[in-house]
């Protein structure tokens, strides 16, 4: 039986991944903020007859201490695992900053999946064919890194705060496979396209703006998750994995440059150990 973890589970492309891998006989842990949309997962789950294979993780993943009990929690229920995806993502109308120092949209969208990559490695080398699975934008080249304000106090906006997020996630993909030389696990940078998976977390108008847009332009999750449900299944060669949709993406590209990605690991590695 193949065993999954997904963040950011309870919603969208990680709910509709989560139930993918439920009617295909694996067993799922999610992990949301929600416990509403934590019990509509594991009601669903119980209409597939699964509900002896599936589980709720209720954690706010932008606390450095949620991300560790989490990965305390899945290591006690779980010797192995097979597959982490890395859905969890939400729209800051603001500038957040956490008890840990970290802004808001880069707390959730990279070091959480930081946390829970490296993390969770000791179970996923003992997994069948081991593959993280990071829903992102790799491909965009747009946003950067501001290795001296990563806290964006110099001119914040929501934009710059989640193409610094993107970024920061591609160099982690980049990054994994060098930091795990032996390692067997592939890590999967998935650009999925523009998706309608819900706007819960926007603020008017902007929710409606993107309602709007999602029903003119968006593709459905059951068809986003498609390409991801077939790389997973049938992995390419290679420890780093890069695809917008079907297309592969160019592994030499700036935003992905290994140089950045040792970087970007050494500085998370030091503030992480100044937080905990």
């Amino acid at each position: 039986m193949q065993t999954y973890v997904v963040s950011g589970g309870t919603n969208g492309m990680g709910r509709g991944l989560a139930l993918h891998h439920l009617r295909a006989d694996g067993r799922v842990t999610v992990i949301g903020s929600d416990p509403l949309k934590g019990q509509q997962f594991l009601d669903e789950a119980d209409r597939l007859g699964a509900a002896g294979r599936a589980a709720f993780i209720q954690a706010d993943l932008t606390s450095v201490a949620e991300n560790l009990r989490v990965i305390e929690e899945i290591k006690a229920r779980h010797t192995t695992l097979d597959g982490l995806i890395l859905t969890a993502i939400r729209h800051f109308p603001g500038r957040v900053m956490t008890p840990d120092g970290f802004e808001g949209t880069f707390a959730l969208y990279y070091v959480s999946r930081f946390l829970l990559s490296y993390g969770l490695t000791d179970l996923l080398e003992k997994g069948d064919r081991p593959v993280i699975v990071n829903i992102c934008g790799v491909g965009i080249t747009k946003g950067k890194i501001h290795w001296d304000d990563l806290s964006l106090k110099d001119g914040f906006s929501s934009i710059k705060a989640m193409l610094q997020g993107g970024r920061a996630t591609d160099l982690l993909g980049a990054g994994y496979a060098a930091n795990h030389p032996d390692g067997r696990t592939r890590y999967l940078l998935h650009h999925p396209g523009f998706t309608d998976s819900g706007t819960g977390t926007l603020q008017q108008p902007a929710r409606a703006i993107i309602q709007v847009l999602a029903k003119l332009f968006a593709q459905p999750v059951q068809k986003s998750i498609q390409p991801i449900i077939e790389l997973m299944e049938n992995p390419p060669a290679g420890r780093l994995l890069a695809y917008d949709r079907r297309t592969p993406v160019d592994l030499t590209l700036p935003t992905l440059d290994p140089a950045n990605a040792r970087r970007l690991y050494d500085l998370t590695s030091h503030l992480l150990d100044q937080t905990t």
